[in-house]
């Protein structure tokens, strides 16, 4: 005998499932779990109770991973190595690096996703607001956002701006030893984003309703131009810090030597559009990141505070 289900059954079916998974805990699968996003990511999902499966490309960082997390290896560039890492996932995490192959990667993820019947999908893409297509970090990111929503997988995009984690990152020599900020994010302004508040955006999508078939801005409070930025660091150290300007040509010499040249060009036209137009958040924007944050935005100010102190233990460990 044949029983033949109703399309709003199936979907009572889904939505109990979900709700049971909730109750007793899901697999979330983190792509990129081991960067500066991702390992934040691993984090928020760890104290939400999440079973949490990290994959990196590298066998070698599998007992490196935080205690509880379970790494897998699975190279996007691979996509044969991907089967196992997606098997018995509930939600997936992802991001794709900054690469030549940003795309081919990207889509690699998803259809493994599919295949592994994943429940759930947050992506980490970037805001596409006008022009940004012509930024090649930028355009990669189009293709593999239309395969998620072609995908049937329920979905949400996320859009950060800049991290300001990106200064505790590339920027303690320049501003401790030199008295330089060098990021040259020029003077219309962007709200730069805490990548604290990015985890709790991609958790709360994970792993909570409402969120599905969405698109979220994520920014922070402050509106911060490069001048701005080395303001800040100068009241906090107690003398000054410069704005390095908004020579391209200058920051391009400087980042040949520490990236490729590819890499070089698409950061290069990601700071001429921030210069030209800046990444400013409106009021709809910030009351979409407070609504998928559950909280307000982390401030410039306080991060800056934070991470003082710990620039200077590192230069006193030498």
């Amino acid at each position: 005998m044949h029983l033949t289900m109703h399309s709003s059954a199936l979907g009572l079916i889904a939505t109990l499932m979900w709700l049971w998974k909730e109750a007793v805990g899901m697999t979330v699968l983190v792509i990129g779990g081991t960067g500066v996003a991702g390992s934040a990511v691993v984090e928020r999902l760890q104290q939400a109770g999440s079973d949490v499966r990290c994959m990196t490309r590298y066998s070698n960082k599998v007992p490196d991973m935080p205690s509880g997390v379970k790494g897998v290896v699975g190279d996007l560039a691979k996509p044969s190595t991907l089967g196992l890492a997606f098997t018995g996932v509930d939600s997936v995490f992802m991001l794709t690096p900054l690469s030549q192959n940003e795309t081919d990667m990207g889509l690699a993820a998803v259809a493994a996703a599919q295949e592994a019947g994943v429940q759930r999908l947050v992506y980490m893409s970037v805001p596409m607001r006008p022009g940004t297509e012509r930024i090649p970090h930028f355009k990669s990111k189009l293709p593999v956002e239309q395969a998620i929503k072609d995908s049937g997988i329920p979905y949400t995009l996320l859009r950060p701006n800049n991290f300001y984690q990106n200064d505790y990152l590339w920027c303690r020599a320049a501003v401790m030893s030199y008295g330089v900020y060098p990021q040259p994010i020029g003077s219309v302004g962007l709200n730069r984003v805490d990548v604290r508040d990015v985890a709790d955006a991609a958790v709360n999508a994970l792993t909570q309703a409402g969120f599905e078939g969405k698109d979220f801005p994520l920014h922070g409070p402050d509106l911060l131009t490069g001048e701005m930025v080395a303001l800040t660091f100068s009241n906090h150290l107690g003398r000054q810090i410069r704005y390095g300007g908004d020579s391209l040509e200058y920051w391009a010499k400087q980042a040949q030597h520490m990236m490729p040249e590819w890499m070089v060009k698409s950061l290069r036209a990601m700071y001429e559009y921030v210069q030209q137009r800046g990444m400013i958040a409106n009021a709809s924007e910030l009351a979409q990141t407070q609504a998928i944050l559950g909280h307000p935005p982390r401030g410039f100010d306080a991060f800056v505070t934070e991470i003082l102190p710990l620039w200077q233990s590192e230069i006193d460990a030498g």
